[in-house]
C-alpha cells in the first residue's frame, strides 16, 4: 500500500514536526533547540524569495533555513490556519512567532511561570482558529491566547484552565455545531495522564472522563461512519494509549471509552507498546475510507489501521531503535513520519518516483553552532558516485533571526525533564510487520 520515498537524517533527536497546509514544506523542532525547514520533493511550481517561479526537481529535498531557536529543546510547532505564520515553543518557556519561508522571528512571548516562580515549559501548541491558540504545559495548565491579524500572539493568556494533573499530551478540536456562524471549532478534547477532558472556548471545562488506568497519549477524530447504530454520523474520538490500545469514544458520551482495538501488543502479551501519535488519513487520498488512521508506535513502527474493519492493514518500519514521535500528511498527500533523528516520507506504491535514484540538495552553510543566525538555502549536491562524500559548500549565511539571542546555550540540551517526556526505546529483535524494501537515504543532509 505505502512505500518509502526517502529518509531524511537530522543532526539531533526530533521532538516536533509541522507541515504547511498548502505547500510541501516541513518544519522540525529538535532536542538541541534548533528549528529547521525543508522543501519536500515536488513537481509543483513555487516562488522563491524574489518572486520568481521555480519548478523543483521531484527527487530533491531542499533545506530552506536552520537556526538555534530555543535554549534546551524545541518541544512543539504549529502553523496558523492560512499557513502564513509558524509558532515554536521551547523548554525555555518561550513561544516564538516566525515566517515559515525565511525563519525570521516576528514576535515572541513568555509562558506564565509556576507558582514558585520556576519555568512551566510548554508541551503542545495548537491553533484552534484564526483568532485562537491553545497551549498546554508540563503542569497540566491549558492557556488560551488571542491571535492578531498579523499573526502575533497576545502577551498574556485570555483564559486559563487546568484540565489535567500532569502534562497535556494531545489536543483535538471537535467539529463546530450546525448553528456556528464562524465555521471554526469552539470545543476541543485534550488528553493527559489517564483522563480525557472536553473544554469549551467560553464555558471552560464541560466534561471529564473517568481515569483510564493507563496513559492517554494522542488523539484524532473520525467525523462520521463509526458512531453507534442509528447514529453513524456521530463523530468518534480515537485515543492512543500507553499500553498499545486504540480506544474509541462517542462524541457526547465522555465518561468512558466505548470500544478498544489492540494495535501494538496488549492482548495475550505481557506488555503493550505505547501509541505516541495518531492522525486520520485525509478523505481525498485513494487509499482512505474515511475511517483509517496512521499510528506512530513506541518501538519505531508505523501502523495503518482501518477502524471500520478493525484491521491493521500495514506496518511500516521507521526506526529500529527510537519511537515515532510525529505523523502527518503534507499538501501532496504523502505520509511524513518523524522519530529519533530521522524523517520518513511515504507514498502509495504506484506513485513512488525515481525509487533508489534520489539525490539531495541541502544548505551546506549550517555549522550546527550556537549562533543565532539562520543559514540560507543554498544548493549542495552530494557526489553521486559516493553517497558518503562531503557536501560542497557554496552558500552565504544571513541573519534571519536577529532578535533570537540564546547566549551560550549548548546545542546538546541538558534539560533533565526531557527524559521523562520522551522514552528511549531499545532495539527489539524479531519484530513482526511487513518487510520494507531498501529505502533511499539522504546522507548529505545532517
Amino acid at each position: 500500500m505505502l512505500e518509502n520515498l526517502c529518509m531524511l537524517p537530522l543532526s539531533a533527536d526530533i521532538f516536533a514536526q509541522v507541515l504547511h497546509p498548502t505547500e510541501p514544506l516541513l518544519t522540525v523542532g529538535l532536542s538541541n533547540g534548533r528549528v529547521e525547514c525543508y522543501r519536500l520533493p515536488s513537481d509543483i511550481l513555487y516562488k522563491d524569495r524574489g518572486g520568481t517561479s521555480v519548478k523543483p526537481e521531484i527527487s530533491l529535498i531542499k533545506s530552506l533555513w536552520t537556526t538555534k531557536r530555543h535554549k534546551g529543546s524545541c518541544r512543539s510547532l504549529a502553523y496558523s490556519c492560512d499557513g502564513k505564520h509558524v509558532y515554536s515553543a521551547g523548554a525555555d518557556a518561550i513561544v516564538k512567532h516566525f515566517d515559515p519561508h525565511s525563519g525570521k522571528v516576528l514576535s515572541k512571548f513568555a509562558i506564565p511561570p509556576r507558582h514558585d516562580g520556576s519555568l512551566d515549559p510548554p508541551v503542545i501548541l495548537h491553533v484552534l482558529s484564526p483568532q485562537t491558540m491553545l497551549l498546554g504545559t508540563d503542569d497540566g495548565f491549558l492557556y488560551i491566547y488571542d491571535l492578531h491579524p498579523d499573526g502575533s500572539v497576545g502577551p498574556k493568556p485570555s483564559r486559563t484552565h487546568k484540565p489535567h494533573d500532569d502534562y497535556v499530551t494531545s489536543i483535538t478540536p471537535l467539529p463546530p455545531s450546525a448553528e456556528s456562524t464562524s465555521g471554526h471549532p469552539k470545543q476541543w478534547i485534550s488528553t493527559g495522564a489517564g483522563t480525557l477532558v472536553v473544554t469549551d472556548l467560553r464555558a471552560g471545562i464541560v466534561a471529564r472522563s473517568e481515569d483510564q488506568d493507563t496513559e492517554l497519549l494522542c488523539s484524532t477524530i473520525i467525523p462520521r461512519g463509526l458512531g453507534p447504530k442509528k447514529l453513524r454520523g456521530n463523530p468518534v474520538v480515537v485515543v492512543g494509549t500507553g499500553n498499545g490500545v486504540l480506544t474509541l469514544w462517542d462524541k457526547g458520551a465522555w465518561d468512558d471509552q466505548q470500544e478498544r482495538m489492540y494495535v501494538a501488543g496488549g492482548r495475550g502479551q505481557k506488555e503493550g507498546e505505547s501509541l505516541d501519535t495518531v492522525v486520520r488519513v485525509p478523505d481525498d487520498l485513494r487509499w482512505s475510507n474515511g475511517q483509517t488512521v496512521v499510528v506512530g508506535v513506541g518501538y519505531g513502527t508505523v501502523s495503518i489501521v482501518d477502524l471500520r474493519n478493525r484491521d491493521v492493514k500495514q506496518v511500516l518500519m521507521h526506526d529500529e531503535v527510537e519511537g515515532v514521535t510525529a505523523v502527518g500528511f503534507d499538501s501532496l498527500g504523502r505520509l511524513v513520519t518523524s522519530g529519533g533523528r530521522t524523517v520518513g516520507i511515504w507514498q502509495e506504491n504506484s506513485d513512488v518516483v525515481s525509487k533508489g535514484k534520489n539525490k539531495t540538495k541541502r544548505a551546506g552553510n549550517d555549522t550546527d553552532s550556537d549562533s543565532d543566525s539562520d543559514s540560507d538555502a543554498s544548493d549542495l549536491v552530494p557526489d553521486s558516485d559516493n553517497a558518503n562524500a562531503s557536501a560542497r559548500h557554496n552558500g552565504k549565511k544571513h541573519a534571519a533571526d536577529s532578535d533570537d539571542s540564546d547566549g551560550n546555550a549548548s546545542d546538546n540540551s541538558n534539560d533533565s525533564d526531557e527524559n521523562t517526556k520522551r522514552r528511549k526505546k531499545k532495539s527489539k529483535k524479531g519484530r513482526k510487520g511487513n518487510q520494507q524494501k531498501k529505502r533511499a537515504s539522504f546522507p548529505g543532509l545532517d
